[in-house]
């Protein structure tokens, strides 16, 4: 049986928490009424992504009352958001909740912090430690947030671990041109992403935002990639959208029997190598 979901390929305001609130509300019950039973966001929807010293500002715990117009929502819809998360030893992360029946159920916080080019995530925010799966409206699934996908290990551990789905929420600049005219960002997102999807045999959800902060422009063109490598849906570039989507659970599954690559990985080959590299040499 399928589940509809959608994505809010949206502009937050900088640092303006209410008005992203109140943009994160309305997008709910538009997806709501459209039949979704889960509206996925872009990385750090809540608040906007070139935050620098404001991150402290608009940093809360999960429980924060910040938050609870978005629980509330979730009682009738699941929702996956971006926010700035403080944890009780006073640090702050990228992050995103997954939000049912009217209170979270899980947070991941941003793993891989890009300190390169126009980024600089990794002076204003702590490093997440894990990659967990949790059960969600479309499956068991992971959560990437940007940078977290660009390194192979994070699909792939996701991918062992049982993850059917890997939402992908973003904040992704557009960059560069590619051959024949297309946005250079564009182009390496969606060959990531049906790469991902096809040879791990998982859906890829990306949200990606839109809109403009200290000048750079964010381009969009969120989409959703099945396990088999096809294009189920993908909305405009530069332009607020909600795309909408069917996921069919049961589809990894045939996908992986027809091509068992997650069943025939050989983990403990893989595990003697990374220890062999972080450790040196074993007999």
């Amino acid at each position: 049986m399928s589940v509809r979901i959608a994505l809010a390929q949206c502009a937050p305001a900088l640092g303006a928490f209410k008005r992203n609130v109140a943009m994160h509300l309305e997008a709910i019950e538009r997806a709501r009424a459209g039949g979704a039973t889960l509206v996925v966001f872009p990385e750090l929807s809540l608040t906007g992504y070139y935050l620098k010293d404001l991150a402290s500002d608009v940093a809360c715990a999960r429980d924060d009352q910040r938050l609870a117009p978005i629980a509330e929502a979730s009682a009738g819809i699941d929702v996956l958001a971006g926010f700035v998360e403080r944890t009780s030893d006073g640090r702050v992360h990228i992050a995103s909740g997954y939000w049912s029946g009217g209170r979270i159920r899980h947070v991941h916080r941003k793993v891989y912090l890009p300190t390169y080019g126009i980024f600089d995530d990794g002076r204003y925010f702590a490093r997440g430690e894990r990659f967990d799966v949790f059960p969600s409206a479309a499956g068991d699934a992971g959560i990437a947030i940007c940078e977290d996908i660009w390194h192979m290990s994070t699909p792939y551990l996701y991918a062992v671990r049982g993850a059917n789905v890997i939402f992908y929420p973003s904040a992704s600049p557009g960059r560069g041109v590619a051959e024949g005219g297309d946005l250079g960002t564009a182009e390496s997102c969606r060959l990531m992403d049906q790469f991902y999807a096809q040879y791990l045999t998982v859906y890829v959800v990306f949200a990606n935002r839109v809109g403009h902060e200290d000048g750079i422009g964010f381009w969009g063109g969120s989409e959703v990639i099945a396990p088999d490598g096809t294009v189920i849906a993908r909305a405009p570039e530069f332009e607020e959208h909600l795309l909408f989507a069917e996921i069919d659970p049961a589809l990894a599954a045939r996908e992986r029997a027809r091509n068992p690559i997650l069943r025939d990985e050989d983990h403990d080959l893989v595990l003697r190598h990374l220890a062999e590299r972080v450790g040196g040499p074993r007999d």
